[in-house]
């Protein structure tokens, strides 16, 4: 009896084991379930939105000019103030007006003396010519005669020449408007001496602007006259303006690896100023498909972006290029393909590679679908 129980034992100790093994095996999946985080998920959607450029720059006048005096003298009387409009070839100021009336008339007196003198020798050279072939003028007296003439016609050439500067100067003791615009700066007054090339005013064209960035050299094959570009300012923050471009600089600076870009601005009741600055967005190609995910999906810690992608309900840890964020939904540039599914919410209890179970995802915020299949780009940017 007493081998019996020394072999019994053992069996009942091998199977006790067993059934402890079959319930570990029974329970196993039951833990790796409850171990499993529930997370919200969203699909990676294509949508038209149009590629764009990030731009800063300034509005300059398309026209601008320092109107410098063309006469000396003092100046008379000034016509116009700083913040004045003006039209094309308008009074400005006077400059010693009386002064150039008075040569232009000394001028013309001086003329009629030699156009007289002129005529006095032209009928005495015709009567000698008559008298040499008669005889009785010598050869000298003809000579002496023709002399005369060449004389007084040189000397109404020099008067009439005379006379057309004592007139220019007259016009140019008025100062006119070189064109259409506003007076930026006055700097001269009434009494001021002024001469030839001191400044008198700085006026610009402020009718059309002239909105000049840098465009990065990498877009410099996008970049084509006509291209739509979009701006705001800060004195009219919730405002967008427009233009359209029309210079492109042929040469890339070797210090910003940009090229210069200018576009022309309507400016509509003249409410930009100018050398105002500006930063918008510069359109590039029109309704371009494009990889958006909502916004909570998107990592950012430590200098790093992430998304977490769902595959075959486990959770991957995947860098990513984001790129412009419009109303809850945000653009990748690079990491990810339309059609993959990313973790909207509880991303904080994942690592790469945690099992996942999948709830059903309310939208971010509201409006967002709207967005996704909206093109306009006032509130895009460039990363």
């Amino acid at each position: 009896m007493k081998r019996v129980e020394n072999y019994a034992i053992p069996a009942v100790c091998a199977l006790l084991l067993g059934l402890a093994a079959c319930k570990r095996e029974a329970v196993g999946p039951k833990e790796r379930r409850a171990e499993d985080t529930p997370v919200t998920v969203a699909t990676v959607t294509n949508v038209s939105w149009d590629r764009t450029v990030s731009i800063t720059g300034t509005l300059y006048p398309k026209d601008e000019a320092t109107l410098g005096a063309q006469v000396e003298g003092a100046v008379e009387k000034t016509l116009v103030d700083f913040g004045d409009r003006i039209v094309s070839n308008q009074d400005l100021a006077f400059i010693d007006t009386g002064s150039y009336e008075a040569q232009v008339e000394q001028a013309n007196g001086n003329l009629a003396k030699a156009e007289a003198n002129l005529a006095n020798a032209r009928r005495n050279f015709t009567r000698t010519a008559e008298l040499k072939k008669g005889g009785v003028a010598s050869e000298s007296d003809y000579d002496q005669a023709q002399a005369q003439l060449d004389q007084g016609e040189a000397e109404v050439k020099a008067a009439r020449g005379m006379a057309s500067v004592a007139r220019l100067n007259l016009e140019r003791s008025q100062v006119k408007a070189p064109f259409d615009g506003a007076v930026s700066r006055r700097v001269v007054g009434r009494g001021d001496f002024v001469k030839v090339g001191s400044p008198l005013f700085e006026v610009v064209n402020d009718s059309v602007l002239k909105f000049i960035f840098p465009v990065p050299e990498r877009y410099g094959s996008y970049v084509q006259k006509r291209l739509p570009v979009t701006f705001s300012v800060d004195n009219y923050p919730h405002e967008t303006f427009t233009g359209s471009v029309y210079l492109i600089s042929p040469s890339v600076s070797t210090v910003s690896r940009a090229f210069g870009v200018g576009a022309l601005v309507t400016n509509t009741d003249f409410r930009l100023k100018a050398n105002t600055f500006a930063r918008g967005s510069l359109i590039i190609e029109r309704s371009v498909p494009t990889p958006v995910v909502p916004l909570e999906s998107v990592v950012n810690f430590a200098g790093v972006t992430k998304v977490f992608v769902v595959e075959s309900n486990l959770a991957r840890s995947r860098s990513v290029k984001a790129g412009r964020i419009r109303e809850g939904v945000q653009e990748i540039v690079e990491g990810l393909q339309p059609g993959e599914t990313v973790v909207v919410s509880g991303q904080n209890r994942l690592t790469d590679g945690a099992a996942v179970v999948l709830q059903s995802a309310e939208p971010s915020k509201p409006g967002a679908k709207p967005a996704l299949a909206g093109t306009d780009s006032r509130n895009t940017h460039q990363p």
